[in-house]
């Protein structure tokens, strides 16, 4: 299934966790709010959600005279890449973490966070910014960015239901209890999609980016120095909005899993050995 279907469908499942949701707060006229408003915020988080999330996290631009290092590693592994130059940023956080966002390869952003530019070296981080364009490259930034914008509504209505209660289609008041399982397992739902794009994405973007720099034992060692400084520096804006926690190179939440289903990110340990087997030339 390629991108642009997976982006269809999870448009559609966002579509209808809000009509649901909507039609369990409000009934009918609850429903048609809902979708309408499920539509407006497609059509928004298209055009929009990258640079929500640029702002969340109070990313700054930089360019050739303010980051010469890291903006020249960016643009010399976009050409390799055959893409366009994306946009550059830098995040002031201790974490060491990136990302990228953008709708398609030629509103494409990448950003790393401070801590991770002061962590690695100049080969480990030109393995993680490889990372970063493969995610452009294979066009799966949309997605990416999309589904956190949209895991973030649907719990955001789904406590506006517990909040509000449940009505049936004639605006009846319902059983209480529907709503607090609407609020509790509407976001789960959400989640467990928003988790299994994630996880497979990661595996890609791993061999696609050991292949632009040419250098997967670069990118190996990166996740592994990442994997141990990420578990003891908080990032605060993920813990905030933790339905930006899949768009990261590494998990940037505290804490233990929840479980399969819930890990945003494949184990580290097989990434790494993946990359290992892939310097030896294996599968």
């Amino acid at each position: 299934m390629n991108n642009l279907i997976k982006t269809a469908v999870l448009m559609a499942a966002f579509v209808a966790f809000l009509g649901f949701i909507g039609a369990m707060v409000g009934g009918k006229s609850g429903l048609l709010l809902a979708l309408l408003f499920a539509g407006g915020m497609n059509l928004f988080a298209y055009w929009n959600s990258d640079q929500m999330v640029l702002r969340m996290y109070n990313a700054q631009e930089v360019d050739a005279s303010t980051a010469p290092e890291f903006y020249g590693m960016v643009a010399e592994l976009a050409q390799r890449a055959g893409l366009p130059m994306p946009r550059v940023y830098v995040i002031h956080e201790d974490q060491p973490n990136a990302f990228a966002t953008g709708r398609d390869p030629e509103h494409a952003a990448v950003a790393a966070t401070s801590g991770i530019m002061r962590m690695l070296d100049y080969r480990e981080l030109r393995g993680v910014m490889a990372h970063e364009l493969a995610h452009v490259h294979h066009r799966d930034t949309l997605i990416s960015t999309l589904s956190a914008t949209m895991a973030g509504a649907v719990s955001a209505l789904a406590s506006f239901a517990m909040f509000f209660g449940g009505r049936d289609e004639n605006g009846r008041p319902v059983n209480p209890l529907a709503g607090i399982l609407v609020a509790i397992l509407a976001p789960l739902a959400a989640s467990v999609i928003q988790m299994a794009i994630s996880r497979a994405r990661e595996f890609e973007a791993d061999r696609g980016g050991a292949e632009i720099s040419g250098d997967p034992l670069a990118l190996a060692a990166a996740l592994q120095k990442i994997e141990y400084y990420a578990q003891g520096i908080a990032m605060p804006t993920a813990q905030a909005h933790p339905e930006t926690a899949q768009m990261m190179i590494i998990n940037p939440l505290s804490g233990l899993s929840m479980g399969e289903l819930f890990r945003t990110h494949p184990h580290t340990e097989e990434r790494i050995a993946r990359l290992h087997a892939m310097a030896r030339g294996v599968g």
